[in-house]
């Protein structure tokens, strides 16, 4: 079999409609691909061990010894992480060529990081034939991320990124992988982003304590309860037996994650049944729980949201991503989106002395191949 010498595609960042921090404590999510995504030109170079890069948008590159590759810094890391993670895995990679091109806002909560790795896994997979399939390429990823950059993510950005429908969210069950694509017939109803321009970084933010905190209470319903072993297994009711101080920190975080996975699920069947109201409630809801028990929101988010509940048209919003900066998603009736966008933006600028920026998005295809120019 042959293979292309070069190959162009791009790799889609994602929104994630509600499910924030329940993937990696085996929980429910609802994500999508979006249009906007990161552009890459892959080439055979003909050289044995040496792979080179090139950021259009950051006007840098760097090179990579395939032969020892080692960790380096920044943005540098989620493409090296998959690098590492095919040479753990036993796969060579002949020498190559990169180029990266993006309209994906990075540290926007929109998931730059996953489209980065799935790209060039999925890419080095078309341009080799290495015989990955797409939930390798997906694990593979998110072992990157854990390894080179340092988050402990979940896996529902990567299997955004892989396995978007054009048109369509998923329902991701985050222990089995089992989904199923929800259509995204929103009727008159428009989603739009609102970007802070507060940007994160989750490998230095409390993303990772979060995440000890949660497998802080599974241990502690473990001991009380047979059988449990993440958050998902939980009850609320289950929560007060064993952590009975609502004020502790431990119960906080996972109160949130329990009820979480609940409003997902929910919000599926709104969805479906068309009832746009019920899922605007369940945002609000959400963002909520985020910003008071699980704290990961901050004050430019908490304005955001606060401003579009009491906009005329507004079903609801909430931050998405990770947290700490990024994005607020708003469902709102498409009459009011233009009002909106103006209001929000003098709201912001008066309230911040900051630019806010609305991010109109499409919901797209997963990581597919373009034609080569």
């Amino acid at each position: 079999m042959s293979y292309p010498k070069t190959l162009q595609f791009r790799s889609p960042g994602r929104i994630n409609l509600i499910g924030e921090h329940t993937d990696y404590n085996q929980g429910y999510v609802m994500p999508a691909a979006i249009d906007r995504a990161i552009r890459f030109r892959l080439e055979s170079n003909g050289l044995p061990h040496l792979a080179r890069f090139r950021s259009e948008d950051l006007d840098a590159s760097f090179s990579a010894n395939l032969k020892n590759i080692s960790p380096g810094s920044g943005w540098e890391n989620y493409l090296l992480g998959v690098l590492h993670q095919l040479e753990l895995r036993g796969i060579a990679v002949p020498g190559f060529d990169c180029t990266l091109e993006s309209d994906l806002p990075v540290g926007a909560g929109l998931s730059s990081s996953a489209a980065l790795e799935c790209g060039l896994a999925w890419g080095l997979n078309q341009l080799y034939g290495l015989g990955l399939q797409p939930r390798e390429i997906i694990e593979l990823s998110q072992a990157a991320e854990h390894t080179y950059v340092g988050t402990q993510c979940g896996i529902m950005d990567q299997f955004a990124c892989v396995m978007g429908r054009e048109a369509h969210f998923f329902l991701l069950d985050c222990r089995s992988l089992e989904h199923r694509y929800i259509p995204a017939v929103l009727g008159n109803y428009k989603l739009l982003l609102l970007n802070s321009g507060v940007t994160h970084s989750l490998a230095t933010s409390a993303y990772n304590q979060r995440r000890e905190e949660c497998a802080e209470g599974v241990a502690l319903l473990a001991r009380r309860f047979e059988g449990v072993t993440s958050l998902r297994d939980a009850t609320s009711a289950m929560l007060r037996e064993v952590i009975p101080e609502p004020e502790k920190v431990i119960y906080k975080r996972c109160r949130y994650v329990v009820e979480e996975n609940g409003r997902v699920l929910e919000a599926a069947r709104a969805l479906e049944t068309g009832q746009m109201e019920r899922l605007g409630e369940l945002l609000f809801q959400t963002h909520q729980g985020l910003s008071e028990l699980y704290e990961v929101s901050c004050e430019e988010l908490d304005f955001l949201v606060e401003m579009a509940k009491q906009y005329p048209g507004v079903a609801g919003a909430r931050m998405v991503g990770g947290g700490f900066g990024g994005c607020s998603l708003n469902l709102l009736r498409e009459e009011a989106v233009p009002g909106f966008k103006n209001a929000m933006v003098e709201n912001y600028r008066k309230a911040f002395g900051k630019e806010l920026v609305p991010i109109e998005v499409a919901l797209g295809q997963g990581v597919s191949e373009m034609s080569v120019s």
